[in-house]
């Protein structure tokens, strides 16, 4: 590779590696306000950057030993730490919805359920008698 197609490489993939960036944070906005129709919008334009980058952007080994390329690799490095941070969002969200439907399934109708009554005590009554007054 010559040294200009180099130079032109690394200038697109500091400024893809950016917007990556920036698409990352948008992500974290969508999923913290629960916009999930906005956060599937963003997945084909994450992906195509982080093909762009794959395609522009020497191997991790190489970077190593490619002083120019450093920013980058800086910024690259911050995307990952954004993107470990939006799946630890996604992954406390799914815990939360799978903790909300396992209270939900009926496992066991002797098992007593703890409820609210109408002036805010819990109420405790098992869940056959619930469903059956239902």
């Amino acid at each position: 590779m010559t040294e200009n197609f180099l130079s032109e490489a690394l200038h697109q993939a500091k400024d893809l590696a950016k917007q990556l960036g920036s698409i990352l944070e948008l992500e974290f906005q969508a999923l913290r306000d629960q916009q999930l129709d906005q956060f599937e919008q963003l997945q084909p334009v994450k992906n195509e950057l982080l093909s762009e980058l794959g395609r522009l952007a020497p191997g991790a080994d190489d970077l190593q030993a490619m002083p120019d390329w450093q920013d980058f690799r800086e910024t690259m490095l911050v995307c990952r730490d954004l993107h470990r941070r939006n799946a630890l969002v996604m992954d406390r969200k799914l815990d939360a919805i799978r903790g909300t439907l396992d209270s939900l399934r009926l496992q066991d109708s002797a098992n007593p359920v703890e409820v609210y009554d109408r002036l805010g005590n819990i109420a405790r009554f098992s869940r056959k008698n619930a469903y059956s007054d239902a």
